[in-house]
């Protein structure tokens, strides 16, 4: 495996990217898409990545994201242990969820966030950062908190995932350089009390992976066997 190079706060492209990154955009409606087995992910026709050889522990399927004509645009692979569902959930969890998107072009069609809440518009870096960082946040259910008051926190850390999402340029923001099929690839990275998102776009598609427990710097990517993980 590559040995990742330090990151560094200075601000930089972070690849030979297919489109230009922008802000992402949300804007209010959408269902979130349910998990789905191989035939849907086949039917996608993604670039699907997920974590290398060098990763030995669990893989499987996660969600696939729909536009509005239901053309997959987004979808994820999980790596590691699954969310513990309980209050104080497991604090030795360690889990990686890589999040592969289409590099569409800048369109007036908006991608869902994975929320019931909204879109994030489809053709940047700072989307699958988006996704990434509200995916993060999602796997954190405030279960300390007074039940009449969780759904208002989760709206709140999806909003501000979403914001810093939007300023790539700026702290938390770092560059990593990790690999992607066998290449050195920067990324964007942050880390924050819930755990790390990375985010770049390739000369296939848009790569973002979020996790915690697991240390990003050792992490590499690459192109990816279905069949390699559980439905």
């Amino acid at each position: 495996m590559t040995s990742p190079a330090q990151p560094t706060s200075r601000q930089a492209e972070s690849s030979p990217a297919p489109i230009r990154s922008h802000a992402p955009i949300i804007a209010r409606a959408a269902e979130p898409s349910a998990r789905d087995g191989h035939a849907a992910f086949l039917a996608a026709q993604l670039p699907w990545y997920g974590l290398d050889a060098g990763w030995r522990g669990e893989r499987r399927l996660g969600t696939l994201c729909a536009d509005v004509d239901g053309t997959v645009q987004y979808g994820s692979l999980l790596h590691g242990d699954a969310p513990a569902g309980r209050p104080g959930g497991d604090p030795q969890r360690r889990a990686v969820t890589v999040v592969t998107m289409a590099p569409l072009p800048r369109r007036p069609a908006l991608r869902p966030d994975g929320t019931a809440r909204g879109f994030v518009e489809a053709s940047t870096v700072a989307s699958v950062a988006a996704v990434a960082g509200i995916g993060l946040v999602e796997e954190q259910w405030p279960w300390h908190l007074d039940v009449a008051v969780r759904q208002h926190w989760m709206d709140q850390q999806r909003e501000l995932a979403a914001q810093v999402a939007d300023r790539l340029g700026d702290l938390p923001w770092r560059l990593l350089t990790l690999s992607v099929d066998l290449l050195p690839q920067v990324f964007h990275y942050r880390e924050s009390e819930y755990g790390w998102v990375l985010a770049t776009a390739t000369q296939h598609c848009f790569l973002a992976a979020y996790g915690r427990g697991v240390s990003a710097y050792s992490l590499a990517f690459t192109r990816v066997s279905l069949a390699d993980y559980e439905a």
